[in-house]
């Protein structure tokens, strides 16, 4: 397909080097000639300088002949009028970067009356995925599939959990009747699709797929932390922070959010009257002491700066603080975080990308079966998708271990009428089914992707 990005910052890069990967046509436009020259030297697009709401900079850039802009600029009102232009000079599908909380509630409108596909907040998207992570502590990360019935959620092995150095197949006494599965194991560089002969180690990062009742009972039997989390405190009041506020208070929790700015401290404290809004340096050992941050369930680093969130998350993590969560555009660093204990790191970047890459990927399948949901997991070396199975797909009522699939391919789970499956060799899909995949190095678009011989 043929994607005009408009915008060449962090997300709009960042999704050029994914569409581009993918075999896509990519012509990125900006205002900035030196961040396009980089790009351009860095990567397969083409470049086109100039204004994104100029009609006549789009069609330069070739809309009348383009499948799809995503316009990801700074700016949430460029990005509405960009994509509202492209729309009436042509571009079939547009996808917009809203990010601005008094447009939260109008989404729906927005994107009727300005004749745009899809629109995406990357700080809300954060945000639900950082309150996923409090409700269920002992998870590194977590995914929802098929309407929260179905999460994916990673672990770090450690030594002295039962799994080290046994075989899956040796486990099965051991969490048989769970309704979960060991889906995925990054270790080191290297991630593999386990089987049952898979050896586990200490220091193995582990995804798990399941109904949320069946990965709490396996994270109870390996011994974490179960507890609920009460009191949070949260370093930097931007988007996020105002997003993740009120999904918090609504859960009860109690919070606590240090913000530099004055101003934005008064209408924090304003929107949010049941939590505790302080003004002052969230990077400040004094303050954070003060204000007993290591009491606190769970420590969440907000602020705008990756390389500070980083060094404040290591600290509450050194002082005991037990589900500390760090904000990171950076993928580099999600890699020294975990290595320093710190597990959990939340990306708005990357969710956005994934969001996109969802929505071109259905594109391109358009007759095909309908992906529902697509996360990037195992540091973005493997892909967790959701399929809703059609009377396209192949091998309906076929059982399982008659398939021959891809190398590195794993269906993981089956959700059939609301009743979620952990497939055995007997089991067969169905018209209806919904179908999580997990798959290394995938690029799938359909269902029928999965099987051998598929062409990819």
């Amino acid at each position: 397909m043929t994607i005009i990005i408009a915008g060449a910052g962090k997300v709009g890069a960042t999704l050029a080097e994914h569409l581009a990967d993918e075999g896509h046509s990519v012509i990125i436009v900006d205002v900035s000639g030196n961040t396009l020259d980089r790009l351009s030297n860095q990567l397969d697009v083409m470049c086109v300088k100039g204004n994104c709401v100029s009609r006549d900079i789009l069609l330069e850039a070739g809309a009348r002949e383009s499948d799809v802009l995503i316009a990801a600029t700074g700016s949430d009102e460029i990005n509405l009028l960009c994509c509202h232009i492209a729309h009436r000079v042509g571009v079939p599908y547009t996808a917009a970067r809203v990010r601005g909380t008094e447009y939260v509630n109008d989404l729906d409108a927005l994107r009727t009356d300005l004749g745009i596909s899809m629109l995406i907040n990357p700080e809300l998207t954060a945000a639900i995925e950082i309150s996923r992570l409090l409700r269920f502590p002992s998870a590194a990360n977590i995914d929802s599939f098929a309407r929260g019935r179905v999460e994916l959620m990673s672990f770090t092995v450690q030594e002295g959990d039962f799994l080290v150095g046994r075989t899956l197949a040796s486990l099965a006494s051991k969490i048989q009747g769970l309704p979960m599965l060991l889906c995925a194991v990054e270790r080191g560089e290297d991630v593999f699709i386990p089987n049952g002969a898979s050896l586990l180690a200490a220091g193995d990062r582990v995804s798990v797929a399941g109904t949320p009742s069946g990965i709490h009972q396996f994270f109870k039997l390996l011994g974490r932390q179960t507890h609920r989390i009460r009191d949070v405190f949260i370093i930097g009041g931007g988007r996020i922070a105002f997003y993740l506020l009120v999904q918090l208070e609504r859960l009860g929790m109690s919070c606590k959010v240090v913000e530099k700015g004055a101003e934005r401290c008064r209408e924090l404290a304003e929107e949010f009257p049941h939590s505790l809004i302080i003004h002052g340096d969230g990077t400040d050992p004094e303050l954070l002491t003060e204000e007993r941050m290591a009491s606190s369930d769970a420590f969440i680093a907000l602020t705008n700066r990756d390389e500070d969130n980083l060094i404040i998350s290591l600290y509450a993590h050194q002082a005991g603080v037990s589900k500390v969560v760090a904000k990171s555009s950076r993928q580099n660093y999600t890699a020294i975080a975990r290595s320093a204990g710190v597990e959990s790191v939340v990306s708005p970047k990357l969710a956005t990308a994934g969001l996109i890459l969802r929505f071109i990927r259905g594109l391109q399948n358009s007759k095909g079966t309908v992906m529902t949901a697509l996360y990037r997991i195992a540091g973005g070396k493997a892909e967790a998708m959701e399929f809703l199975v059609s009377s396209a797909t192949r091998n309906l009522k076929v059982p399982l271990k008659s398939l021959k699939l891809r190398k590195g391919v794993l269906i993981a789970v089956i959700v059939r009428n609301g009743t979620v499956i952990i497939p055995e060799g007997s089991t067969c899909l169905e018209q209806g089914d919904d179908v999580i995949v997990i798959a290394r190095d995938s690029g799938i678009l359909d269902l029928n992707d999965i099987y051998e011989g598929s062409g990819l």
